[in-house]
């Protein structure tokens, strides 16, 4: 990289792909092929999590491969089916185990990369990722790992996280203390990988568990579930997830947050209303639980789609921005009305005294009214766009949500003065909170 904050960006970022496993436990499945090309209602599976890497942005991937390697190469090519580039790195025949296969890629490998396994599916928000990391190897750094509390439901757990740290990560000898996981997405410099020999065996975990001991494995935490498919009961599992996401069409509430779904709070310094900035400062408005549970109920996908220049004018950080997307999922989780994607545009041109992370300082196209924040579920899911609504507070909200072409709520009192920006994008409907949109909006069910 030229420069670090060229990480933050997803098309810079190469992204190597483990795909050397023989698949032994899906042997029914993988005697004739391997793992990323088990099929999955008509696609490769591992076509599902490279389409979901691709609308975040990045371009550049390596695929690690040994086990049938010319079937591997000979579906995905040159990558330019998806719009991305994809070179392959070959195992040959003797197993190099994870962190060998990266060794032996070594020579066509950039200063810091991501990795990710062909045979699981994450759906996180990576820019997170990229950026959680960009902080990390600011402070010394030099790998990070994403990591779900599971206290061992979905797996064993192998990792310790205290007070915003990993301690530890030891998938052989677990401890009691351990309550996360490692997810599956990494990202490592380089150089964590130049002091082995190239063709030597080396298991990725080994210098996972020694990068951790030495308190330079940045954290990412995620919420949402993998799947992965080591065995025919997860691999049916995943099918059942992939037929509702991908095959059958869904309609979707795609809503703002501030003074939707929660609370705007008064800034003291500025004596204005404005988005809560910390946790602490987070509360629903009244009965949004409640609508939410209700849109759920009545068969939406759920999306926040928001405007968050806070970062970009110096007033919090892009980190307490993320920090306050995870509390709100965690807590539509923990409150059975779980939000299925919270997509937010940190960017602003205006530059302040007090902004510190200047590469928000931008021109984009996810502002609201662009529709840049709508692409990524559109991309990603089977979106039935006429039973859709976008509702907001703002006049942004309507207009994003015409030209997208959803139907239209306004949250609030529709004033003159947003009738005179609204021109003849009126809203379909007004209602005075989300909970009165909740129990007007007819059902969805599926298409």
């Amino acid at each position: 990289m030229d420069k670090l904050e060229d990480l933050l960006e997803p098309a810079n970022v190469q992204v190597v792909v483990m795909m050397g496993g023989m698949g032994t436990r899906l042997k029914n499945y993988t005697c004739h092929c391997p793992k990323p090309l088990v099929d999955v209602d008509g696609k490769p599976f591992f076509a599902y999590q490279l389409r979901l890497l691709a609308s975040a942005g990045f371009k550049k991937f390596m695929f690690c491969v040994g086990y049938h390697a010319p079937m591997i190469q000979e579906y995905f090519g040159d990558g330019s089916a998806y719009g991305v580039h994809i070179t392959y790195s070959y195992d040959g025949e003797k197993l190099l185990g994870t962190g060998g296969a990266i060794r032996k890629a070594l020579p066509c490998l950039e200063s810091d990369f991501m990795v990710v396994y062909g045979d699981s599916f994450m759906d996180i928000d990576y820019t997170e990722v990229l950026y959680r990391y960009y902080v990390g190897k600011k402070s010394g750094a030099k790998a990070l790992m994403a990591i779900l509390k599971n206290e061992d439901k979905l797996d064993k757990s192998n990792v310790v996280y205290q007070d915003g740290t990993i301690v530890l990560y030891d998938k052989l000898h677990p401890v009691s203390q351990m309550d996360y996981i490692d997810y599956g997405i990494c990202m490592y410099e380089r150089s964590l990988f130049e002091g082995y020999a190239p063709g030597c065996f080396l298991d990725i975990a080994d210098i996972q568990k020694s990068v951790s001991m030495e308190r330079k494995l940045e954290a990412c935490l995620v919420l949402k579930r993998f799947y992965e498919i080591g065995t025919p009961e997860s691999l049916k599992e995943f099918e059942d997830y992939a037929k509702e996401r991908f095959v059958e069409k869904k309609p979707a509430v795609f809503l703002d947050r501030d003074g939707v779904v929660n609370e705007i709070v008064f800034n003291e310094d500025t004596e204005e209303l404005e988005s809560p900035v910390k946790i602490c400062q987070f509360s629903f408005m009244d009965r949004a639980l409640e609508a939410l549970r209700t849109i759920k109920e009545k068969g939406y996908y759920i999306f926040i789609v928001t405007n968050q220049p806070a970062a970009a004018k110096g007033k919090a950080t892009l980190g307490q921005l993320y920090d306050i997307n995870r509390y709100l999922m965690d807590l539509s989780i923990k409150n059975h009305c779980e939000i299925d994607g919270i997509y937010m545009c940190p960017h602003s041109e205006k530059k302040t005294a007090y902004t510190k992370e200047v590469f928000l300082n931008k021109q984009c196209s996810c502002r609201k009214p662009e529709t840049g924040l709508f692409q990524r579920p559109l991309k990603t899911y089977q979106i039935d766009l006429k039973r859709s609504y976008m509702a907001g507070d703002s006049y942004t909200d309507i207009l994003a949500g015409h030209r997208v072409g959803v139907q239209t709520v306004l949250i609030g009192n529709l004033k003159c003065d947003m009738c005179a920006r609204l021109e003849n994008n009126k809203p379909k409907m007004v209602c005075n909170s989300l909970y009165e949109f909740s129990e007007k909006l007819p059902m969805g069910g599926t298409g």
